[in-house]
C-alpha cells in the first residue's frame, strides 16, 4: 500500500528586491492538504536577518517536529494497544546539525526529551516505558526514513 503526501511551498520574490545581488527575504508559505497553512523562513542562525524570519518555522525546526511527533503517535498508538492510559504527552526534542564527512550540515541528531503522564489501573514500569520507546522509534515512519541519529532521553 502506498501513501502520498503533499505540500505547496510558494515563494515570491519582494518588490523592489533585485534578487541576483543576494539580499532577498527568503520567508515563504507552506500550504497542506488540509488547508492549514505556515509561515516559513530559513532560520535566523543560517540566514541573518532581515532575509530570514524569526517568527516563521523553519526546515529544521519541521523536521526535529516531524521526527519527535512521529514518535508520538506511534507511542500513543503502542500504549493505546495495550491498555495504558495517557493523559498527556510532551516532548522538548532538540536537534543539532553539524557537518557530514563531506564537510556539509545536516541534522546529525535528534534528542526526544518526552515527559508522560500516564493514569488508570495500569501505569507501567520505567522498563515498559523503555520497551514502548524502542518499539516507537522502529516502527515511526519518519525515523524509517532518515539518517539522522535519533536517541530518547534517559533511554538506553
Amino acid at each position: 500500500m502506498a501513501h502520498e503526501y503533499t505540500a505547496t511551498v510558494v515563494w515570491t520574490r519582494g518588490e523592489g528586491e533585485a534578487f541576483s545581488d543576494n539580499k532577498y527575504k527568503r520567508g515563504h508559505r507552506w500550504s497542506f492538504d488540509g488547508g492549514i497553512e505556515v509561515q516559513a523562513s530559513p532560520s535566523p542562525l543560517v540566514v541573518p536577518l532581515p532575509y530570514s524570519r524569526e517568527d516563521a518555522v523553519d526546515p529544521e525546526e519541521a523536521f526535529v517536529a516531524s521526527i519527535s511527533s512521529c514518535h508520538m503517535l506511534t507511542f500513543l498508538h503502542i500504549a493505546a494497544k495495550r491498555r495504558l492510559v495517557i493523559d498527556r504527552y510532551e516532548d522538548k526534542a532538540l536537534g543539532v546539525m553539524t557537518k557530514n564527512e563531506n564537510g556539509k550540515f545536516y541534522v546529525s541528531k535528534v534528542t526526544l526529551n518526552p515527559e508522560i503522564a500516564f493514569s488508570g489501573d495500569q501505569i507501567p514500569t520505567p522498563e515498559q516505558i523503555a520497551d514502548m520507546h524502542h518499539l516507537a522509534h522502529k516502527e515511526c515512519f519518519i525515523a524509517n526514513s532518515v539518517v539522522t541519529e535519533i536517541v530518547v532521553a534517559g533511554i538506553p
